[in-house]
């Protein structure tokens, strides 16, 4: 199970959670997020993190030519689609050679079947909590939901995950297609600074478990 840890910004707490090398580390390009990047972010510095973390730009409804250009400037590995983007625009920034994560909110009404639409156009789907915002909400949705999932594209479980509930997550990867999970809100000090010591708890766990399957 690979771990993407989104939502970093500050230099020292970047620099502390490469140490733990966690698979993708994600980086929020909207403005309404408490969570948004700004214009300190050092482009040189995240350019140079460690190749083998993936760097993930998370962006909401956002202009393409604005995408480009922010996965040009930190060499991003991959773009996360956050908002209500069509497959259109989740095909148009493929074909110029950029992963694509696609976000979608789940609850009780929302429509497995419509994925088909984007299959052919995304390497991940991604399925969060539906809220009031765009993400980043702390709160899960009904993962028993997910049993309705019958396609064989991975995705990453986001969404309230916890130290609380990571066991029963490692449980439903043995039944579901779970890539990796997505951690935010409950892995912070304050929003855009994680704890550190939290998530590296976190790993631990999923890792003794993933020796212990082996």
């Amino acid at each position: 199970m690979k771990i993407k840890v989104c939502g970093m910004r500050e230099k020292a707490n970047i620099e502390q959670l490469v140490s733990l090398q966690p698979d993708f580390i994600g980086f929020i390009f909207y403005d309404k997020s408490p969570r948004y990047v700004g214009e300190e972010l050092d482009e040189e510095f995240v350019k140079n993190l460690p190749k083998s973390i993936k760097k993930v730009g998370v962006f909401v409804n956002a202009n393409p030519g604005y995408i480009l250009s922010m996965v040009k400037r930190f060499d991003l590995e991959y773009v996360q689609l956050h908002g209500t983007e069509m497959p259109d625009v989740c095909r148009n920034i493929r074909q110029r050679g950029v992963n694509i994560i696609k976000a979608f909110s789940i609850d009780e009404s929302f429509n497995f079947a419509m994925l088909n639409n984007y299959k052919p156009f995304c390497d991940l789907f991604l399925f969060d909590t539906k809220g009031a915002s765009f993400g980043g909400n702390g709160t899960s949705f009904d993962w028993s939901l997910l049993r309705k999932y019958d396609n064989e594209k991975p995705f990453l479980l986001s969404g309230g995950i916890s130290l609380d509930n990571i066991e029963r997550v490692i449980e439903l990867s043995r039944s579901l297609p779970i890539y990796g999970i997505d951690v935010n809100s409950q892995f912070e000090r304050e929003a855009g600074l994680k704890d550190i010591q939290r998530i590296q708890q976190l790993l631990a766990k999923i890792r003794v478990n993933q020796e212990i399957e082996a």
